[in-house]
């Protein structure tokens, strides 16, 4: 995966695949609804942030500020 194409879906699911696991796994394991897990996989533009946070500690990874380039 080249870092310039990371979306936080394609990187949930690419960790998501790289331990084999289903959707359904990832939602049991994260404490979220399988509805969750494909809407956060499929690029949904609202999400709870803590529930976006709890499937990614599963993987060592948080939510965070990142800068976007723009200065206002």
């Amino acid at each position: 995966m080249k870092h310039d194409e990371v979306t936080l879906s394609s990187f949930v699911r690419w960790q998501r695949k790289s331990l084999n696991m289903t959707q359904p796994e990832l939602a049991e394991k994260a404490g979220t609804g399988l509805r969750f897990i494909r809407d956060l996989e499929q690029g949904k533009k609202t999400l709870r942030m803590d529930k976006v946070n709890q499937v990614l500690w599963l993987f060592g990874y948080e939510l965070g500020p990142v800068a976007c380039g723009r200065r206002d």
